[in-house]
């Protein structure tokens, strides 16, 4: 039998006015005409907010059932979320330090500190060796490397084609490619490949210039950058889609030249982002989000924009893996305010990881985000979450 609530005139009143207050609410939201899909213009970086809804939440990582960072430090806490190259081909006094005291979460190598396959070897290795803290044994450093194949490839062996000649020759190729660059990585001691490129190339762009994307439609490039990265991450090397929310129409490199790409809101979702969602749905671990300027989507650089981080990637497409900025180098980065400034803005977009080709610059960003930490100016519940999923990619990660 259902139950009855017994109702006073007084309380009528109130509910009353709580109806009408209700219904002129919704009648607002309507005459601003917002669409659902997208998130408010708030010019505050931390109130787009930190999660998308459970229900429509895609992680490549089993449920989290208790705090992997607890007992960290500020420092440490900020330290796991960075990522540093380093000059030579064996391992820095400094950057043994930073492992050793928990201020560092992972390493990217460049063709500079490759040299023969036992030298690779033996650098990995020795990477892994260095005794971390307690808490933080069980976790592998992220050895990086760029191995899309073509123009950007930083040691020998596959994939033995470029992302163009992938895209032309179809899904099983790719497949197979993905499968031998996993294999190659693996042996040499990477656990993540900052690739596939997803890129929707256009043509006179630099992706199509340089044959780095796989297509230059969305069928394409889902048909054959997707099988990539799913065979390379049933290697345990970790797959980095990039560079959302595309580069597809930019013309130069954004290394080196601030670009502005001034597609609208909906070409940008049905074409650029589009590619996502299927690597998103293969469990893809980690995306690479651009330094680019997207004037649709909102005035900053998109690493440093938390309406694409937040709202377009995490909320609308329900990404729950790893984000990771470009290379905070940059000529973006630069003109943003430098290092100090452009950390702390990719911590409050929403930046999982901050990817810096330096250890000086990596240290400099580190101190700025753990100050601001400490001082509770980055929310600390975000920020631990963010800790939190780089630890939880680390443990499925190989460490040798």
């Amino acid at each position: 039998m259902a139950s009855v609530l017994k109702i006073s005139p007084r309380s009528r009143v109130v509910l009353f006015v709580l109806l009408l207050a209700g219904v002129a609410g919704l009648l607002l939201l309507s005459s601003r005409g917002e669409d659902p899909g997208t998130t408010t213009e708030s010019t505050n970086p931390a109130a787009v907010g930190p999660f998308v809804a459970a229900e429509t939440a895609t992680s490549p990582f089993p449920p989290l059932t208790r705090n992997l960072s607890a007992g960290m430090s500020a420092g440490q806490l900020a330290g796991q979320r960075v990522v540093a190259g380093f000059e030579g081909r064996s391992v820095p006094d400094v950057i043994r330090r930073q492992i050793r005291e928990g201020l560092i979460g992972g390493v990217i190598l460049f063709a500079d500190n490759l040299g023969s396959r036992s030298q690779i070897r033996r650098l990995t290795s020795s990477l892994q060796r260095v005794q971390r803290p307690a808490g933080l044994r069980r976790y592998p450093l992220m050895v990086m490397v760029d191995q899309e194949g073509g123009l950007v490839k930083r040691l020998a062996g596959a994939p033995n084609t470029s992302a163009e000649q992938m895209g032309s020759r179809g899904s099983a190729f790719s497949r197979r490619q993905g499968r031998l660059t996993g294999r190659n990585l693996r042996n040499a001691g990477f656990n993540v490949d900052l690739a596939p490129v997803l890129d929707v190339a256009r043509p006179g762009g630099v992706i199509a210039d340089t044959d780095r994307g796989f297509g230059s439609t969305v069928r394409r490039v889902n048909s054959t950058a997707i099988p990539f990265s799913r065979a390379l991450q049933a290697t345990q090397v970790a797959a980095t889609a990039k560079h959302f929310p595309g580069l597809g129409a930019a013309t130069e490199n954004t290394d080196f030249a601030v670009q502005r790409i001034r597609l609208s809101k909906r070409t940008l979702r049905r074409v650029d982002m589009a590619p996502y969602r299927p690597f998103i749905a293969s469990g893809g671990k980690l995306v690479m989000v651009g330094s680019a300027i997207y004037p649709a989507l909102g005035p900053r650089p998109a690493m440093f924009e938390p309406r694409i981080v937040r709202g377009e990637l995490r909320q609308r497409l329900g990404f729950q893996g790893i984000t990771i900025t470009d290379a905070m180098g940059t000529v973006a980065v630069n003109d943003f305010g430098g290092t100090k400034r452009a950390a702390i803005a990719a911590a409050h977009a929403g930046m999982d990881i901050l990817l810096y080709g330096d250890w000086q610059s990596a240290s400099r960003g580190r101190v700025a985000i753990a100050s601001r930490l400490r001082s509770g100016k980055l929310p600390r519940g975000q920020f631990t979450r963010a800790t939190n999923r780089t630890l939880q990619l680390r443990a499925g990660l190989p460490g040798s």
